[in-house]
């Protein structure tokens, strides 16, 4: 596989991703959906190559999928680059291996992150090793999209959180866009990229609106949110606006807390991790997955590694519930963290250092 992180010195590590710094101009504001849209229209413009297919992609209401996301595709693009596939998660992931095997760039839609277990072999057995497999005959361009998380009341089968299994495959690069503006970005180098790449996405943040400038952002290069003096809070999707909202809770406590977030879990830009830990001191790792085997300790280890005897106190980790997500509102939120207990959590390890 491609070692991507190799290709980040256009941007050193840290940059804050400034939206109107792509191309000088004044960024749009969009819905996630909306920027995800829109850079799929833009790659289709760009690349006879690139074409789409999954569930209901033109179907569905006024079409789009049941989020939006493939809107108008078909009628822009045509059947023939805006496929609607039968219900087999398993044949779509394998259809879409073999034709990015092939010289294509497909983007599969996988209605929900919990359904692409169906795809598994396809995933982990043939898209992640084929160069390897074939020594290096083939490349595999292709991008699944999908969605993950709680917080819209989907329930156990159609809300979990499932980045560190697929950061744990070698062989796959794994995406979790957070904002608008990294979702338009970072799904353009997604598709230009050479190496399998699962696009995980955040049903609970489709209608959120922010900045979005034209032009990719690269993969591994995580941004630095929100800069800060006391406390780094590294997280993504749902729990990086959790971790914004807590640092605004937190400066009538006189807290300044720096909010970093990875933005790809592979290729990972552990360098700007690394660099605001040392430059506060304190960490805490805040995911939505269940806390045990998180990503979290992927990131506490390193941590604890490459800067033990210069942290004022040991990482933190804040997870999710080893439970599956219910269905009813408020026992949904009592198993992922909110902006509370990430409030409690760093209060907590400002008072021990």
């Amino acid at each position: 596989m491609t070692d991507t992180t190799r290709t980040r010195t256009a941007t050193a590590p840290g940059h804050t991703g400034d939206p109107a710094a792509a191309d000088g101009g004044a960024p749009r504001t969009l819905s996630t959906w909306r920027a995800l849209n829109s850079a799929l229209h833009e790659a289709m413009k760009a690349d006879d190559s690139v074409f789409v297919m999954g569930e209901d992609l033109t179907r569905w209401g006024t079409g789009g999928g049941i989020y939006g996301v493939t809107r108008k595709l078909a009628e822009t693009f045509g059947q023939e680059r805006v496929r609607d596939t039968p219900i087999s998660e398993e044949v779509i992931v394998s259809a879409a291996v073999a034709a990015a095997m092939r010289g294509t760039r497909p983007v599969v839609e996988i209605m929900y992150s919990d359904f692409s277990l169906l795809a598994m072999d396809g995933i982990v057995n043939q898209a992640a090793k084929a160069r390897y497999m074939f020594g290096g005959q083939f490349e595999v361009p292709l991008v699944l999209r999908t969605n993950q998380g709680s917080g819209i009341g989907k329930a156990a089968q159609h809300s979990q959180s499932l980045e560190a299994l697929f950061a744990h495959i070698p062989g796959l690069e794994v995406v979790v866009p957070g904002s608008a503006g990294d979702a338009y970005g970072l799904l353009l180098s997604a598709i230009a990229s050479p190496n399998p790449t699962i696009f995980l996405e955040h049903k609970a943040l489709y209608n959120d609106r922010g900045p979005v400038a034209t032009g990719p952002i690269p993969l591994g290069l995580a941004d630095v949110v929100r800069p800060g003096t006391d406390v780094t809070v590294v997280a993504t999707q749902l729990m990086r606006k959790r971790a914004l909202e807590a640092a605004d809770a937190l400066t009538a406590d006189g807290i300044s807390v720096e909010v970093v977030d990875p933005r790809t879990l592979y290729p990972l830009d552990i360098d700007t991790i690394i660099a605001s830990a040392a430059h506060t001191g304190r960490v805490v790792v805040a995911h939505e997955a269940p806390e045990l085997y998180g990503f979290g300790a992927e990131l506490a280890a390193q941590l604890s590694r490459r800067l033990w005897g210069n942290l004022r106190a040991a990482p933190r980790r804040l997870g999710g519930a080893r439970t599956p997500i219910p269905y009813a509102k408020g026992l949904e939120t009592s198993v992922v963290p909110d902006t509370r207990l990430l409030v409690n959590e760093i209060k907590d390890l400002m008072s021990l250092s």
